[in-house]
């Protein structure tokens, strides 16, 4: 598949990134500084074009003329927005994925049409790290909360603290512990290395634990792994940039919103669009400015600024002050995993929320959803079994009888408004929703061809 990214921003050079590791991808990345696009040429398999990302005769060089895929993910929305518009218009490429952050734009629907601007799909990283936020709030004790079956069902990974009910006792137990609700286990990392559970498999302290179950029976498996936390009533929110004022003015009906943000100008238009919310002028890392506001009392601090080291020590002087569990936004996949072994509960990758409704696009199958995990290395995905039992790998099979590749696991099926958590006897049928949970990213094309039926289907 031949895919062309515009724009080798942090977003940009992820989605390279990730789509460069799997062999059946051709991908060419444009950006206007060189220096940036031959830093990533030295670590990626792709090729790179120097120029505006909108221009048609960039767009020519960087062979738009025969892509699949364009993803426009210019920090401008504009770029984007033309961008689309000339590949379609010149080129008619198959595929128009773009960056859009302004609200403004996100809500206007009509706008993007094949007769107006043509953008088949609009992702808007701030919105998609402000849900995931949201999940992991409305979820205490959660390290990822995500949807699948338009939210029907959830994968929810957490620790195991000693207080959890499960911890030395054999997963098998689960049907002795919480005998009327239906959920599975479907991966365990244990010192940083994926195991593959099934019932004889032992719950040890400090593993971190993949469950998928029905929205309702959260707090119940939760409460398995470790110990159930109150629900969250008071938020500290340290930035008012994008993301902080989406997250608030999606929690301040519920709960007790404050929003710290350095920029007095700033600070008073968020407090113009903010009903309930308070919002401060200072900066989050001062201490006695978190001691007067009382941060000790707070259920959740999350440093959202675009400054990733602001965030951390911001989260850290939280921690220390008495916040119950602190979150920050870090770009950098390094310090995400060093602060998390350190003090900081939670770190939020923006790229790592982002590259799923990137690849949910560039998978063959019918592929409806994707969540990158563990920094990429794994993989939870939603696919539509298509054709009959002669001329499809999956309809009418039991999953036991699926050629998966090693490490993949058939975690639950969707059919109707029924939700089948998948066992070894399970029948697959057509046009069941799968949801799989993938341990080794790497076997992802073994695992695309079991969804496509004949040679023709894609």
């Amino acid at each position: 598949m031949k895919i062309l990214i515009l724009g080798a921003g942090q977003v940009g050079s992820s989605a390279a990134y990730h789509l460069s590791r799997e062999e059946a991808n051709e991908v060419t990345v444009v950006d206007m500084r060189p220096e940036v696009l031959r830093e990533l040429q030295d670590r990626l398999d792709i090729r790179t074009v120097v120029g505006h990302a909108a221009y048609p005769e960039v767009l020519e060089r960087a062979g738009a003329n025969d892509a699949d895929i364009i993803v426009a993910l210019t920090n401008t929305d504009e770029t984007n927005m033309v961008a689309c518009q000339v590949a379609y218009t010149l080129y008619h490429t198959p595929t128009k994925i773009a960056r859009i952050r302004s609200a403004e734009y996100m809500g206007a629907k009509k706008l993007f049409m094949q007769d107006a601007i043509p953008v088949d799909v609009r992702i808007s990283p701030e919105q998609l790290v402000c849900e995931y936020i949201e999940q992991l709030i409305l979820y205490p004790g959660s390290l990822q909360v995500l949807e699948f079956a338009n939210g029907r069902v959830r994968l929810v990974g957490a620790r195991v603290d000693r207080d959890g009910l499960l911890v030395g006792q054999k997963i098998s137990a689960l049907k002795e512990h919480i005998p009327n609700t239906e959920g599975r286990i479907a991966a365990i990392y244990r010192g940083g290395k994926a195991l593959l559970p099934d019932g004889d498999t032992t719950i040890e302290e400090g593993d971190e634990v993949f469950f998928i179950a029905a929205r309702q029976d959260i707090r119940v498996f939760l409460s398995e792994m470790r110990k159930l936390e109150d629900p969250v009533r008071r938020v500290v929110i340290a930035g008012g940039g994008n993301i902080g004022v989406r997250l608030a003015l999606a929690l301040e009906q519920t709960n007790q919103v404050k929003i710290i943000e350095r920029n007095p100008e700033r600070a008073k238009t968020i407090s113009e669009r903010l009903n309930k919310a308070i919002v401060l002028v200072g900066d989050a890392a001062d201490e006695e400015l978190l001691l007067e506001e009382n941060i000790d009392n707070a259920d959740v601090f999350c440093a959202l600024t675009n400054a990733e080291e602001a965030n951390i020590l911001s989260a850290m002087l939280a921690k220390r002050l008495g916040a119950n569990k602190v979150m920050a936004l870090i770009n950098r996949p390094s310090y995400a995993e060093l602060v998390e072994s350190g003090s900081i509960d939670i770190a939020i990758s923006p790229q790592q929320v982002t590259i799923g409704s990137l690849l949910a696009h560039v998978r063959r199958g019918d592929v409806v959803k994707v969540h990158s995990l563990r920094r990429g290395a794994a993989e939870a995905m939603e696919a539509i079994a298509h054709g009959s039992e002669n001329d499809s790998k999956v309809v009418g099979r039991k999953i036991e009888d699926i050629d998966l590749p090693r490490g993949t696991n058939i975690i639950a099926l969707v059919r109707g408004d029924q939700v089948i958590i998948a066992h070894h006897d399970s029948m697959v049928e057509t046009d069941d929703h799968v949801i799989m949970f993938m341990t080794d990213r790497r076997k992802i094309e073994k695992l695309e061809n079991l969804f496509q039926v004949g040679v023709s289907f894609i």
